[in-house]
């Protein structure tokens, strides 16, 4: 059997079912994979992928392994692995994956180290801790890392940080900034997940509550904008003016978080940064505030503020952990903090994450193509890859486009002509 660590093989046929059924919502990935299985322009490249381990990241791993690659897979985060889906990866396509719900700390690590061990020629990271641990222990291995791929915000703004200050040891390039990643996966994926999690994880109505949005980036967007049309009255809080003044635009309330704190129902943070909730807000919020977080790590809420606070914290439903204070109020944390829309539901849909493993496998593709003439730096994905993925999607979904005649591609290009 293949090195692996998952919670039980015998979920493997349940699994297979489950990442078949992903697949149908994901024909650009298949042509891709159509391709690959041809070409095999990953051909013996070792792959250490930390992801989401989901029926969507298992059909990019097939796609990855018909293009030759030989890869190890571990999660992205302790609460958000499907373990039909890694029991299947394993049993059914060979490939070894370390990855249970609801793993501790401990193993979440360790799991990390065992992807490590197969010494990676490419990284595949969501949230940058494969990045993180290579280059602060596992610097031995930097010599053969020819590049890797970026999955979400928050990995490329450490990431960033790391090229500032000069370390970065290899080239990375930015998936999450791809106009078919941030522009849909974000919005529409992380909008609807992120209010699936909330709802599955309490059964609330969101008619009629004040919801308050911390943040309004393009996954904040999404969240305030499926909100909204369930009935939700939206409240954003942002630091950005520019985000802030486009959130008034758009026809939310804005203001502080402490403003916000005392009359919102529910809230949700999407925001990449640290404590974004903080004790000051949970000592202001009303009896019964449900809080969850939506951003990759769960530093933005302050839950052990919150608990030095409590008198008594009890698992009331399955993802919802509520908080008894002194003068009598509950506090719900949905999912530990974690991703609310991988904790308690199943992640972004299909047809989105789509576009998102699409530019995975094509930036893979590009990297062991030119990293021999790429610096150390975080690369944007490139334009052509971009288009490509764009109107292979609309083909699946048979939409056809006007193109530029030649007449009109040459006044584009032209200066000449005016009024």
């Amino acid at each position: 059997m293949i090195p692996h660590d998952v919670k039980d093989l015998a979920l493997a046929k349940h699994g297979l079912a489950h990442l078949k059924w992903a697949e149908q919502e994901m024909p650009v990935l298949r042509l891709i994979r159509e391709r690959f299985a041809v070409e095999k322009p990953l051909l013996g490249i070792r792959v250490s992928a930390c992801l989401h381990v989901t029926s969507e990241t298992a059909n990019l791993m097939r796609t990855l392994q018909a293009g030759g690659a030989e890869i190890y897979l571990c999660a992205s985060n302790p609460l958000s692995t499907q373990d039909d889906v890694a029991a299947a990866l394993v049993a059914e396509y060979g490939i070894p994956t370390f990855a249970i719900k609801g793993e501790d700390n401990e193993t979440y690590y360790r799991h990390i180290k065992a992807v490590l061990d197969h010494k990676p020629q490419l990284t595949m990271d969501d949230g940058a801790d494969v990045v993180s641990i290579l280059h602060k222990s596992r610097r031995e291995l930097l010599p053969g890392v020819i590049g890797g791929t970026e999955e979400t915000t928050t990995g490329v703004i450490r990431l960033r940080a790391l090229q500032q200050e000069g370390r970065l040891e290899y080239p990375i390039v930015a998936v999450n900034d791809a106009n078919t990643k941030h522009l849909f996966d974000n919005r529409y994926g992380t909008g609807q997940s992120t209010i699936d999690g909330v709802i599955r994880a309490t059964n609330v109505l969101l008619a009629g509550k004040t919801f308050v949005v911390c943040g309004y980036g393009w996954c904040s967007r999404g969240i305030a904008m499926r909100a909204k049309g369930l009935g939700a009255n939206v409240i954003v809080t942002e630091v950005d003016p520019l985000r802030a003044l486009e959130a008034v635009m758009d026809g939310y309330r804005v203001m502080p978080i402490i403003d916000a704190a005392p009359i919102g129902d529910i809230f949700v943070t999407s925001t990449g940064d640290i404590h974004v909730i903080d004790l000051q807000h949970f000592a202001l919020m009303k009896n019964g505030a449900i809080v969850a977080n939506s951003g990759h790590f769960n530093v933005e809420l302050n839950i052990p503020a919150l608990a030095a606070m409590a008198n008594k914290v009890e698992r009331v439903r399955e993802f919802v952990d509520q908080y008894t204070l002194p003068d009598g109020r509950l506090i719900s944390i949905l999912g530990e903090g974690r991703l609310v829309n991988l904790a308690a539901a199943e992640g972004h849909p299909s047809a989105v994450m789509d576009m998102s493993f699409a530019n995975q496998a094509l930036c893979s593709e590009y990297v062991v193509k030119n990293h021999a003439g790429l610096k150390k730096e975080v690369y944007p994905v490139p334009q052509d890859i971009d288009n490509d993925i764009a109107r292979l999607k609309l083909h699946a979904m048979g939409i056809r486009i006007d193109t530029l005649t030649d007449e009109q591609r040459a006044y584009l290009t032209s200066w000449e002509s005016g009024t």
